[in-house]
């Protein structure tokens, strides 16, 4: 699966949108995850999960970060998610269906913070560069 040259174009224009909000957009995915997913909670045992806390801020920040690098390599997103790949699949171990509980996440955020903006169209967009980013972070588990 890979992204065509519009899909593309959605998906950076979007992320110029949100760039501004990484952090609070970030935290709220992860409280999303926690919330609707607490089985996730067990790879942050040493985490202050309350709300808005200054480590779920912190790990959010990191996350979207992460999503802007590949968003930034999005020609090359392979090569740029190959560390994050072999981080989470050797030290971390965290199980592969969680990057897809994420992405889940990250996209309930966008439409709730950019209702006119997330159309249909982005959203598919943003489902098919989600589920490449998720396909690349698990192949390290094969």
């Amino acid at each position: 699966m890979s992204l065509m040259k519009s899909e593309r174009a959605i998906v950076m224009s979007m992320w110029d949108k949100m760039a501004s909000q990484t952090e609070a957009i970030g935290t709220e995915t992860l409280e999303r995850l926690f919330c609707s997913y607490p089985q996730t909670k067990t790879y942050f045992p040493h985490f202050d999960l309350h709300h808005g806390s200054q480590q779920l801020r912190a790990h959010g920040s990191k996350i979207l970060a992460a999503v802007g690098e590949a968003v930034k390599n999005i020609d090359n997103l392979s090569c740029a998610l190959t560390k994050l790949s072999e981080l989470h699949a050797y030290i971390l171990r965290v199980d592969p269906v969680n990057f897809k509980l994420l992405s889940h996440c990250l996209l309930v955020t966008l439409a709730a913070r950019f209702p006119a903006d997330f159309t249909a169209e982005v959203h598919e967009a943003w489902d098919k560069f989600m589920t490449i980013l998720s396909s690349i972070l698990t192949e390290k588990y094969r």
